[in-house]
């Protein structure tokens, strides 16, 4: 009796690898957009606290600037902030996009919110 073998053949093989390495090319373009949202996000609800204390406008937009450069956020400054007062508490909320290139002329595109709001 015979047995027949299976298994990946090389084309088999090679196109696994590419989608692989395509996923992560993605994943590898995609990380710093997202760890810079998440310091962002941080750095909102940091500053809202600050704003509930008591702290002026100018001086949380400050605020959030020195926090930026600590976290490395280069797509948005506290100037993009939108502060508002709502109910006694700081509101502040920022909206972005961030265009990722992958190759040539295919980009990723992230839109980002953060607000200091409960969610």
């Amino acid at each position: 009796m015979k047995s027949k073998q299976a298994g990946l053949s090389l084309i088999g093989l090679l196109i696994v690898a590419s989608l692989l390495g395509f996923a992560l090319l993605i994943g590898f373009r995609a990380v710093p957009a997202v760890n810079e949202y998440l310091a962002i996000k941080r750095n909102v609800k940091l500053v809202a606290e600050e704003g509930d204390n008591g702290v002026a406008t100018a001086e949380l937009r400050r605020n959030f600037d020195r926090r930026g450069q600590i976290d490395d956020v280069v797509t948005i400054t506290g100037a993009d902030l939108d502060i508002s007062k709502q109910g006694g508490k700081t509101l502040v909320e920022i909206a972005y996009e961030r265009k990722v290139p992958v190759a040539g002329n295919v980009s990723l595109l992230f839109d980002f919110r953060a607000s200091s709001a409960a969610q």
